[in-house]
């Protein structure tokens, strides 16, 4: 579709502290993506590797969401894989990227989480609507990180790799 051409990106960003090591958050973030994104993200209804399990760079997945009651579909490509570190992936079909980050802060003990959405292209008939979509992805992120951390915190996390199941 068209884009609005020279325009910045939509990019919305928020961080938590969760009282749980790295490993334990890459555990549920990378190794259990495919079992773990619909309960962080619950706009996804539909979630599916396209060129197997498990999650690793260059993995491709098929994705429908449901958000504000407009349903999409995209196709996205893990980018960026640092067991521990990061997660990232980037629409192949769609203009946009997610990055997970994590910070150790207190060693075993305790790690910033901080997630990154960028959009870096807004439809053209969605332009008159640009502040609302800024507001409304900034409170998505925020959404995504305070439930990232109720289930890893709730050790209602997986610690095995993910299996095809959609």
């Amino acid at each position: 579709m068209f884009g609005l051409g020279g325009k910045e990106p939509v990019v919305a960003k928020a961080s938590v502290l969760v009282e749980c090591p790295p490993c334990d958050i890459f555990r549920y973030l990378g190794d259990g993506f495919f079992d773990n994104y619909p309960k962080w993200s619950p706009e996804v209804v539909e979630l599916e590797p396209l060129n197997g399990v498990p999650v690793k760079l260059g993995t491709l997945a098929r994705q429908v969401r449901i958000d504000q009651g407009r349903r999409s579909e995209s196709r996205f490509k893990i980018d960026v894989y640092e067991p521990d570190k990061r997660l990232g992936f980037a629409g192949v079909s769609d203009p946009f990227r997610c990055v997970y980050e994590l910070r150790n802060v207190d060693p075993g003990k305790s790690t910033e989480l901080t997630f990154t959405f960028e959009l870096s292209e807004i439809q053209m008939f969605m332009r008159p609507f640009e502040k609302l979509i800024r507001v409304v992805v900034q409170e998505g992120a925020e959404r995504t990180v305070r439930n990232l951390k109720r289930l890893i915190e709730t050790n209602k996390y997986v610690t095995k790799p993910s299996t095809p199941s959609r």
